[in-house]
């Protein structure tokens, strides 16, 4: 299964992604907005559990690859996430740092609003992010997302947190964006 976009694939997680997720979710500067980078460990039994997830309910994060050049980007996708204490689907982003400022995660995210809404019959997805962050904010709002409110979030050093949310009535859902016969 993958999804493909005008520049990317975007298909699920596979064991061999180890390393190169854990270059960017192991990155200080990747991560600088969240408690800490992660370990080879953690990122092992992250890229595990989106498997599971994925083959038992259609969601999860998405290895994100330049179509043209193969080069592994970053991830995205859907995941269940506790929000300002309510269990909310959201689409998550990270992108390789020397690939920011390219549009890559609007891309990425808009890819996965359109999966959500139209594979997954979902009516609401959230991005969530420190108030700071705002290259994350700029690519929830490229990607069709309103800001919804903020909270200080306990879960990330009780930082002040902003949460974007889309709604399927307010998407035009567009047909044929995934390819569910690859593998």
């Amino acid at each position: 299964m993958k999804i493909e976009t005008e520049r990317l694939i975007l298909r699920p997680f596979r064991e061999e992604d180890l390393d190169d997720e854990l270059s960017i979710v192991g990155d200080a500067d990747t991560m600088s907005f969240y408690r800490r980078p992660y370990t080879r460990e953690e990122v092992a039994g992250i890229i595990a559990r989106n498997i599971e997830t994925f083959e038992a309910s259609g969601y999860g994060m998405f290895a994100v690859i330049d179509k043209q050049s193969g080069e592994y980007l970053g991830d995205c996708g859907i995941t269940i996430q506790l929000i300002d204490g309510v269990e909310e689907f959201e689409v998550g982003y990270r992108i390789r740092k020397e690939k920011w400022g390219r549009g890559i995660a609007p891309e990425a995210a808009r890819a996965m609003i359109q999966y959500g809404f139209r594979d997954l019959g979902l009516a609401k997805l959230c991005s969530y992010m420190t108030k700071d962050n705002r290259q994350s904010r700029r690519a929830a709002e490229k990607a069709g997302m309103t800001l919804q409110k903020e909270y200080r979030n306990p879960r990330n050093r009780d930082l002040p947190t902003t949460v974007y949310a889309v709604y399927s009535q307010d998407v035009k859902v567009d047909a044929g964006e995934t390819d569910s016969a690859s593998s």
